[in-house]
């Protein structure tokens, strides 16, 4: 079974309900030739998750020389990890299916392995490595990391990807990696799905691409419009039944791909023949890593538009009730009806918002006096991760608002790091440590009757770590039970600050901590710094490449963490003195 997927239709404004994680592109009119002449632009699956307006800019040839932000410094980490993910799973299916393997050599034109693709198929063999399909004449393109045939003939797709697929619970229809056909899944009793509608909707793209090119199942077939996927864990194949309805109006995977595809071909089919575009630019949560966003957000400051202050589906309501502007968002009554449903934040917080924008406000105050937990031995706590491979370095910053006593450890920022690549034991040592140093100046302010509290600026990566490391670390010497963790998180004086900030301040121009703490007064000494930065760093500071450890970056790495700490504690200070009274209440806007 697969698991319902919450969220509008695909052609719901200008973003579309899933954000897509692709990368942009030079803008290109290539592709195949259609009936009517014009040139069908070429498509792959990460278009149907994708912001409609990001689609258009990537298949405008005027959008050419239109400004784009620099390169992710860690996309290129990302495909590495991808690539080395796939290859490891194609090795287990290799051993397990070696009759039945074959593979498409990498690194020919795409032309070429489809070619081959084509004749591996042609002989029926059992599982297809590497599969490249050839373009279809509605301009789809893509590839499968393995193609299983199905009894009856015919090909399922299965794709490899580097996030989490399941959670602990029931429900999901899997196989052993070893044996990835459809026909053998059961219900498995310790994996429920969890919803990665980017997936689906990838699966999808590649049926409709075999059925086009005559390699899919017969619709009778068993096993037909299913697809499998291969997640982070790598120990399972989670099958999805396409055509089951789980989106909304109980739509099948398939009718929302259908639906999505036609819209973005359509969007990108305008785009490159010049025709009057059918995507206009609006802010959504994709825009944050988006490549086109310089040149989206240009036009939208110049026009004010309302999706700077409230993006996505309210955005594209308020417009169609004729609130475009931010402006003519800040003119409402905030005491009166709002013109349109509003999700979560109240209308009054939104006019508000409007208006601070207007003022060139970061933020705004709810309430008089900011009420955030403080304590006489207080530790700021940041934690480092690459990506889903460990937490190399926990950070923190020991200071005593109480003042500090004889025997006290000093005040000021530690490191509890490991230069091994992540994953590594050594990553249980250093965790082991901060555990230990964290445990004993919580037990020496308990024990000299002193108030005790730690402190973080978004607790859900650091909470991820702190339990994944006392459950993969278990029985090292110094790695707390994960039920000692899970007490630590649960306690009142393990402080979230960005909930505090997300419950008592507005924030006009988003609620990072590189957003909230310069209103502080606090900046960071690295120009670069940053999550996305800190990636390449870590590659280059633990010799990732090939190339020798740079110690240099090691440093850079812990002044990042360093300044991230210290500007937690600079945040917290900030809201609980008298600096405060200097941001405007929102109800004073």
């Amino acid at each position: 079974m697969t698991a319902t997927i919450s969220g509008a239709g695909g052609q719901a404004g200008p973003g579309g309900p899933v954000p897509g994680r692709g990368e942009g592109s030079t803008p290109t009119v290539h592709g195949t030739p259609s009936a009517n002449g014009h040139t069908v632009p070429l498509l792959d699956a990460a278009a149907t998750t994708r912001c409609r307006r990001r689609v258009h800019l990537d298949h405008d040839p005027s959008a050419a020389s239109a400004p784009r932000a620099l390169p992710d410094p860690a996309l290129e980490q990302r495909r590495a990890d991808v690539r080395e993910h796939r290859a490891r799973v194609a090795e287990t299916v290799a051993g397990g299916q070696a009759a039945a393997w074959r593979a498409v050599p990498e690194g020919l034109p795409a032309a070429e392995r489809a070619r081959l693709t084509g004749e591996l198929v042609a002989g029926g063999a059992g599982v297809i490595g590497g599969a490249v399909l050839p373009v279809d004449p509605a301009g789809r393109r893509g590839s499968a990391e393995l193609l299983v045939r199905v009894p009856g003939g015919g090909y399922v797709p299965v794709i490899v990807v580097r996030h989490r697929i399941t959670d602990p619970g029931a429900g999901a229809a899997t196989t052993l990696l070893t044996s990835p056909f459809p026909q053998l899944a059961v219900v498995d009793e310790e994996r429920k799905v969890r919803s990665q509608p980017r997936d689906l909707l990838r699966l999808a793209h590649l049926t409709r691409m075999l059925q086009t090119v005559g390699w899919a199942p017969a619709a009778e077939v068993e096993g037909a419009d299913r697809g499998g996927v291969v997640g982070l864990d790598a120990d399972v194949v989670v099958w999805h039944d396409l055509r089951a309805g789980h989106w909304p109006g109980d739509r099948s995977t398939l009718e929302e791909y259908d639906e999505r595809f036609a819209d973005r071909a359509a969007v990108a089919l305008a785009a490159a023949t010049g025709a009057e575009p059918l995507a206009e630019p609006s802010r959504v949560l994709e825009c944050r890593r988006c490549p086109w966003w310089p040149t989206c957000e240009a036009r939208l400051t110049a026009e004010r538009d309302v999706s700077l202050v409230v993006r996505g589906d309210t955005a594209v309501a308020l417009r169609e009730v004729g609130v475009r502007t931010v402006d003519a968002l800040a003119d409402l009554d905030p005491l009166a009806e709002p013109p349109v449903p509003l999700p979560g934040t109240p209308f009054p917080d939104v006019v508000a918002l409007a208006r601070g924008w207007r003022r060139g406000l970061a933020v705004a105050r709810r309430v008089e006096r900011v009420p955030v937990y403080r304590a006489d031995v207080e530790v700021d706590v940041d934690m480092e991760s690459f990506g889903e491979s460990g937490a190399y370095l926990w950070g923190a910053a020991l200071s005593y608002p109480g003042g500090a006593r004889e025997g006290d450890e000093p005040e000021g920022y530690r490191a509890f790091a490991t230069w091994e690549p992540v994953p590594t034991p050594d990553e249980g040592r250093s965790f082991a440590e901060f555990w230990t140093w964290l445990s004993g100046v919580r037990a020496a302010a308990e024990r000299t009757g002193r108030t005790f509290a730690a402190y973080c600026y978004n607790e859900q990566a650091e909470n991820r770590w702190l339990l994944s490391s006392a459950t993969r670390f278990a029985g090292m010497p110094g790695v707390p039970p994960v039920e000692e963790v899970r007490e630590f998180i649960a306690a009142d004086w393990w402080v979230d600050l960005f909930a505090v900030v997300n419950e008592w301040f507005l924030c006009a121009q988003g609620k990072g901590l590189k957003k909230i703490a310069p209103v502080a007064g606090f900046r960071w000494r690295d120009p670069e710094a940053g999550g996305e930065n800190s990636m390449r760093w870590y590659r280059d500071a633990v010799g990732m490449d090939g190339a020798p450890p740079d110690p240099a970056q090691r440093e850079r790495l812990l002044g990042y963490n360093t300044d991230d700490v210290l500007a937690t504690q600079a945040l917290r200070e900030w809201m609980t003195s008298r600096a405060i009274d200097e941001v405007p209440l929102a109800s004073e806007l």
